[in-house]
């Protein structure tokens, strides 16, 4: 008996299956490790950058601390512009006077990072509204860029919404929690990748914890909630939050 018809539809059929078994929360965590990645490749270059330029200008250099404004403006505006902004005469300036040749390389460089800024405000974007249809509530509580980095530390949204929220509040801080285990002079943390909500970042230092409790409480309910398609409650839960900490 030929059953070569039987084995080409039983592997149409599972190609099929795999298809259509890529969930949405695989995405989040693709396009946040995306986002991370960028904005690794991005810091290790600016400060090339800055290294270099600083050679040719370096009053403006030191006068900005923002990258991505860093970039924009040398992009923009030439050296004797820029060293105005600073209010700092050329002759005064203890930078080379580059030649042509010279400063080409360093823009060229400092155009490949205006691209990936680019391409991280891209990802960014396409992130939000990913999040927004997959984990609205999360990303109401969490924000949408931290709420990703939960579900990919969890693994998935299912594994988010499996999670106490004791572990969720911890959740980024793995390293720091192996050295409290390995040895208890070391305090344990009090979160991880929750650090990065304004709640905490806007606290006095010694309410950080406690936010973070709430925090993680509050997401640990957001993550149930999307994982079994629940109605959205993001708003009520995140004013409940700003009400109590604020």
């Amino acid at each position: 008996m030929d059953y070569s018809h039987y084995f080409e539809n039983s592997i149409r059929e599972t190609k099929r299956k795999l298809r259509e078994s890529v969930r949405d929360d695989w995405l989040i965590i693709q396009a946040v490790g995306s986002i991370g990645e960028l904005d690794r490749a991005a810091n290790l270059l600016v400060k090339r950058l800055r290294e270099w330029y600083e050679l040719y200008n370096p009053e403006f250099s030191k006068s900005l601390a923002d990258h991505g404004k860093f970039v924009e403006l040398i992009l923009r505006k030439g050296k004797s512009e820029l060293l105005k902004e600073v209010k700092v005469r050329k002759e005064d300036s203890m930078g080379a006077d580059f030649s042509e040749e010279n400063l080409k390389p360093v823009m060229d460089l400092a155009r490949a990072i205006s691209e990936l800024y680019k391409l991280r405000a891209f990802q960014e974007k396409y992130l939000e509204q990913l999040m927004k249809k997959t984990a609205p509530n999360v990303a109401a509580i969490a924000g949408h860029l931290t709420g990703a980095k939960l579900i990919a530390l969890a693994g998935s949204l299912k594994g988010l919404a499996e999670m106490a929220a004791s572990k969720i509040q911890v959740l980024g801080a793995e390293r720091a929690m192996f050295r409290h285990l390995k040895d208890k002079r070391n305090r344990p943390p009090k979160f991880g990748v929750l650090h990065e909500h304004p709640l905490i970042s806007a606290a006095k230092k010694q309410d950080h914890g406690k936010i973070a409790r709430g925090l993680a409480d509050k997401t640990a309910i957001a993550a149930r909630i999307d994982f079994f398609k629940g109605k959205f409650i993001g708003d009520k839960l995140r004013q409940e939050l700003e009400r109590k900490f604020r």
